[in-house]
């Protein structure tokens, strides 16, 4: 082995990492994530069967199929917010309301931690909207050049007393000035006239 080997490793786990991170950020991630280990309990639960010395304990139900069903449809839409992005209102209603009904059918929601995981992943996935990396790039570049503009610092318009440089109010007459007057966009409601 050379002294590059741990080099390259390193610079390939970054790497990696950075494709995932890109990745993520182009989805509800965490809405899936949240889904999927809601759905793990709820269909987990009912064909468990846990052994305590040599007694088992097995929580089977009336309604285990159903459980599993819902366990595999909630698998099925935390895939689906990651992989169909376009579907993730539809698939986050339908996750809500799955884990709704399991907290009938499913042993209490798979003992609330699917349900609330389910719901959870849920309203994420209701709630998130998709970032436009152009525009936030764009605004960034924009608010670091500054105001500009006719009340920006620095910009006086033609036709006003003082000095290029010094900073223009838009005032109107008799208003005051700076010192506590009423702008001319306030007195109209907002809305500039002229």
């Amino acid at each position: 082995m050379s002294a590059e080997t741990p080099v390259q490793s390193a610079g390939t786990f970054t790497r990696l990492r950075r494709r995932f991170r890109a990745w993520r950020g182009n989805r509800p991630f965490w809405a899936g994530l949240f889904t999927i280990l809601g759905g793990v309990p709820i269909a987990y639960f009912p064909y468990a069967t846990f052994k305590l010395g040599t007694m088992s304990l097995t929580m089977a139900t009336t309604a285990g199929a159903g459980s599993l069903i819902i366990g595999v449809l909630l698998i099925t839409l935390g895939l689906t917010m990651w992989y169909q992005q376009a579907t993730r209102i539809f698939a986050g209603i339908a996750a809500i309301i799955l884990a709704l009904v399991s907290l009938v059918v499913s042993n209490i929601g798979g003992f609330i931690i699917g349900f609330l995981l389910a719901m959870v992943g849920g309203a994420l996935a209701v709630s998130w909207a998709p970032g436009d990396a152009a525009s936030s790039d764009a605004g960034q570049k924009e608010a670091d050049r500054g105001p500009t503009g006719e009340g920006a610092p620095g910009s006086a318009p033609e036709g006003t007393a003082g000095e290029p440089g010094e900073p223009h109010y838009p005032y109107g007459p008799g208003d005051g000035g700076p010192a506590g007057g009423i702008r001319a966009e306030e007195r109209n409601g907002g809305y500039r006239v002229g």
